[in-house]
């Protein structure tokens, strides 16, 4: 799967460059953002700028990626367009994770 990296201000920026984010990437998905927290990485900001739909597989690899931080980071996410914002709010997953509108005000909001 590939990624677009990028670090601002101790903050490691991660873009998945897929259109879509369901069940045929979630697990690969998942293993790789848990590859990267393995590394030292515990502030993540994940962009979905280039996502255009994620399904519930994807959603559970989330909660599965926000639980292996275990309060010793934080994860945040971005750009979510409007269906994926909807599938938040729907399942209340909005109350649990971070949710900016774009990477530079969410960038913001996130432990320094």
């Amino acid at each position: 799967m590939n990624f677009d990296i990028q670090s601002e201000d101790g903050i490691d920026i991660i873009v998945p460059l897929v259109r879509r984010l369901d069940a045929s990437v979630a697990v690969v998905f998942k293993q790789e953002i848990l590859s990267f927290i393995a590394q030292g990485k515990q502030n993540i900001l994940l962009d979905f700028s280039h996502v255009d739909f994620i399904d519930s597989s994807c959603l559970g690899a989330l909660v599965s990626i926000l639980k292996s931080l275990n309060d010793r980071g934080e994860l945040a996410l971005c750009s979510l367009n409007s269906n994926i914002q909807n599938m938040f709010k729907l399942t209340r997953m909005d109350r649990i994770f971070t949710i900016g509108q774009d990477r530079a005000s969410t960038l913001k909001t996130m432990i320094r």
